[in-house]
């Protein structure tokens, strides 16, 4: 996964046009290419921890949800549906979670 900055992104274009139309000529200089793989690198060690942190996320937001449902099960019957209230934020926290996940990895 790559996480690009919007200045990275900018400077990321310039270099590829700059390229390519350096390529039409048959005469790249490789300080492009080298330019580039360094955005390229920066963006995918920040990409690595972003998709760690989601995947942090996604832990706790399970172990909590486990934490609701062994909570509702257990609850009494006048506060059941409290527990059952919680256990369905937990539930949305959870989609949320990998729905994040999913997007990232995909990326």
């Amino acid at each position: 996964m790559h996480s690009y900055t919007r200045s990275e992104s900018r400077e990321r274009a310039k270099l590829f046009r700059k390229g390519f139309r350096q390529s039409l000529a048959d005469c790249v200089d490789p300080d492009i290419k080298r330019k580039i793989e360094r955005i390229d690198q920066a963006a995918a060690a920040r990409g690595a921890l972003e998709l760690a942190a989601l995947h942090q996320v996604q832990g706790d937001a399970r172990t909590d949800l486990a934490a609701a449902k062994a909570a509702e099960r257990t609850a009494p019957r006048a506060d059941r549906a409290t527990a059952r209230q919680a256990r369905k934020q937990a539930e949305e926290r959870v989609r949320l979670a990998e729905r994040a996940v999913q997007k990232a990895e995909r990326s």
